[in-house]
């Protein structure tokens, strides 16, 4: 599998992302926001966590304008892979490719703590290393991570079984205790908890290796 991660100014978790991935399998290219287009061949994007632009007027909303964006957003349309975490998953929803905004944690505090969540569903290449319910726990680290849907739109995401990981006690007041959740073809995830910091006994723990080893996996077997 060939992994793009994107580089935003401000971004502190793309190396993390680039290690998590590398260490499943795939080969990795690091790109820069100012560039136009992804490089050749390209299976899955990863838009990773930080402070991209210092999270000015909102998180993600300047780094969505990004030329690297466009061809970002062209990817996903064409029916290719796309994992937003954290500032990522923020980035995700600020271009559209995911419904929803993240807002103010409910507590108005910074979050950094590792937390317990619920694999709500094994039916992605992102969860199929998962059983839906299983348990794992993956560190979080945001500000604005308060998930927020209307109504209709998480009805939508109930019903067609989007709702990826949900959080076990809540630290966000994220709207029913959502983590994370997936694109109408079930192709672009975006989520706060980081897997790419759970994937190293060193750190803390090796619960996020099962996300990349099935996402690379996918492309094994293809």
């Amino acid at each position: 599998m060939r992994a793009a991660v994107i580089v935003f100014p401000g971004s502190n978790c793309d190396r993390d992302m680039a290690v998590a991935l590398r260490a499943a399998g795939a080969d990795v290219s690091m790109v820069w926001h100012k560039d136009a287009s992804l490089p050749d061949g390209v299976d899955l994007v990863a838009v990773p966590g930080g402070f991209s632009f210092g999270d000015y007027l909102r998180c993600g909303a300047i780094a969505a304008q990004s030329p690297i964006c466009k061809a970002v957003v062209a990817h996903a349309n064409r029916g290719g892979y796309v994992l937003g975490v954290c500032n990522g998953f923020q980035v995700l929803t600020e271009t559209g490719l995911l419904p929803g905004a993240l807002m103010r944690n409910a507590n108005l505090k910074f979050i950094c703590k590792t937390v317990d969540l619920k694999v709500e569903t094994s039916a992605s290449a992102f969860t199929e290393g998962y059983n839906a319910g299983d348990l794992v726990g993956y560190p979080v680290a945001h500000h604005d991570g308060n998930y927020t849907v209307d109504d209709a739109t998480l009805a939508t995401l109930t019903s067609e079984d989007r709702i990826a990981f949900s959080y076990g006690d809540n630290p966000n007041g994220s709207v029913a205790d959502i983590a994370g959740v997936l694109s109408e073809n079930r192709r672009v995830l975006g989520m706060m908890p980081h897997p790419e910091r759970a994937v190293d006994e060193g750190h803390g723990g090796t619960d996020g290796q099962a996300l990349f080893r099935g996402l690379v996996g996918q492309f094994a077997q293809a």
